[in-house]
């Protein structure tokens, strides 16, 4: 099990970012959150075995069709574990 918080630019928001993720998330088994960052940004926090985080993290580099992801920075957050499940936030 590993966690990771991961920073998605572009065109991210208003475009049904966090309900792609929630999705991908939930198809995967991935814990976690995903949120709005008031800099443009999509923020989300994951946990999860090592192979469905890696297929979550290519799910995010793509986005939804009407997305345009600039770029993914993905680090590990080891000290943070989310709560079962996964959420939208703000």
């Amino acid at each position: 099990m590993r966690t990771v918080r991961i920073l998605v630019s572009g065109r991210v928001q208003g475009v049904g970012f966090r309900a792609f993720a929630q999705r991908q998330a939930d198809r995967l088994g991935i814990d976690g959150w995903v949120r709005n960052l008031p800099d443009g940004r999509v923020e989300a926090l994951a946990a999860g075995e090592e192979a469905a985080l890696a297929e979550f993290i290519e799910a995010l580099r793509r986005g939804p069709l009407i997305a345009r992801v600039a770029g993914v920075d993905v680090v590990d957050a080891p000290d943070d574990r989310p709560a079962p499940g996964f959420v939208q936030r703000g």
